[in-house]
């Protein structure tokens, strides 16, 4: 375990923060963590490995958890004390550039940095959360466990490690649920997820320069993949993956892939597209694919196709997961590389 060290904010707040490894920088953003109880969970432990052997990682505890100051303002947890927070860690760690890993709760966080300092961000993974954080906490398994914060917290924490995020197997789940039981207090986790239920960042997703990967695994009892798709779509460089399975973490039910997608996007900005065969897409997503490629617009094809411009963008929306486009000339490039969608002028 890498030796802790502390930043402190422009507001007087001392934040515990560990770097190691070597490589382009990408900082872990925080949700509720204790980062050196999280050392002690085996896949986490290894993720952060895992990222080390190429990336240089950055750890850190937000205000009134884990390693950092507990005694803070509970009143003051919305987006722009944690951007207090960022800043300092970057500063105090010499670091002026990095990737940002937004993770849960920090996905607005992340956001809103990119889109204020763009000089500081290098690229964008978001994973688990949303622009608009209320998004995120409206699933009924999340909503049933929030409800355990003030009246069990310790139950919350075991609930958390096995439900929320996934961790049911032993070792796992019991560090999991330490960490959890020891990242801050009842009274501290209630203002923080209170707080985090009026962040709103949808505003300044249009002003986020930086390339995203937006990364999307989760079980039907969770976050709507529909929240991540809009959050892709509206980032005006951004890349969506679905990642198979149905545990909400990452790291853990696929560890090697996902180490891979994240160190190639951190190092090289490449995401590996999946080999998808026009076969996949269903006869309606051919019929807007073709059309598009013939250079028609969405009211062009929803004419032609007889159906309404906001069912054109949805099909659209859908094509461009599968076939990992980014935006409509990717979709073409695509098109015109198979021969059953070139148009025959």
């Amino acid at each position: 375990m890498e030796d802790l060290r502390f930043a402190r904010t422009d507001d007087g707040v001392t934040l515990g923060f560990q770097v190691f490894g070597q490589g382009p920088a990408l900082v872990w953003m925080p949700s509720l963590s204790n980062i050196l109880a999280q050392w002690r969970i085996p896949a986490v432990r290894a993720a952060y490995l895992g990222l080390a052997k190429h990336l240089t990682v950055v750890l850190y505890d937000g205000r009134g958890t884990g390693s950092s100051d507990r005694r803070v303002d509970l009143d003051d947890l919305g987006v722009d004390a944690h951007l207090r927070d960022l800043r300092a860690v970057l500063d105090h760690a010499g670091i002026r550039r990095a990737t940002l890993l937004g993770y849960y709760h920090s996905v607005a966080t992340a956001i809103a940095f990119a889109a204020r300092e763009p000089e500081r961000v290098e690229r964008l993974v978001l994973f688990g959360g949303a622009p608009r954080m209320r998004e995120a906490m409206l699933p009924a398994q999340t909503q049933a466990l929030l409800s355990l914060v003030e009246q069990d917290w310790s139950l919350f924490a075991d609930a958390a490690a096995t439900a929320w995020l996934g961790w049911d197997a032993a070792p796992s789940g019991r560090f999991t649920a330490e960490a959890f039981r020891t990242a801050t207090s009842a009274p501290a986790a209630k203002a923080w997820f209170e707080a985090a239920r009026e962040i709103d960042v949808t505003a300044e997703l249009a002003r986020v320069r930086a390339p995203a990967l937006v990364l999307h695994r989760q079980s039907a009892e969770q976050i709507p993949v529909e929240v991540a798709r809009r959050m892709a779509a509206a980032l005006p460089d951004a890349r969506l993956v679905e990642l198979p399975g149905s545990t909400p973490t990452l790291f853990m039910e696929n560890p090697a892939a996902d180490l891979k997608l994240v160190t190639d996007f951190v190092t090289h900005g490449r995401v590996n597209r999946p080999s998808t065969a026009p076969a996949t897409l269903t006869p309606r997503e051919t019929d807007v694919l073709r059309l598009l490629a013939a250079g028609d617009s969405n009211t062009e094809i929803a004419r032609q196709l007889g159906i309404a411009v906001h069912t054109v963008e949805r099909h659209l929306a859908n094509l461009y997961r599968k076939i990992g486009a980014r935006g409509r000339t990717d979709a073409v490039a695509y098109a015109l590389r198979m021969t059953e969608f070139r148009h025959p002028g």
